[in-house]
């Protein structure tokens, strides 16, 4: 997920720069709103999963890149 995650959003940093529950918006990786499209986008597109803007539980998420995989797995459509 880190590697497609510098990929779409052309993030100048190497996959083992990322921590995994490091806070992806603002004093971790720095990520902002336009970035939380192109991740939605992403996750919509590879794993089947909408993400919507009002959805209550977004900062739960999106807190970090090991709390949106977990999100991923737990609602990744079979294949």
């Amino acid at each position: 997920m880190a590697e497609r995650l510098i990929q779409a959003l052309q993030l100048d940093i190497l996959v083992d720069e990322i921590v995994p529950d490091a806070p992806l918006f603002g004093d971790g990786l720095g990520l902002d709103s336009i970035d939380a499209l192109e991740i939605a986008l992403l996750v919509s597109r590879d794993y089947g999963i909408t993400l919507k803007s009002d959805d209550p539980d977004n900062k739960t998420i999106f807190a970090s890149l090991r709390a949106l995989s977990a999100h991923i797995q737990a609602h990744r459509k079979a294949a």
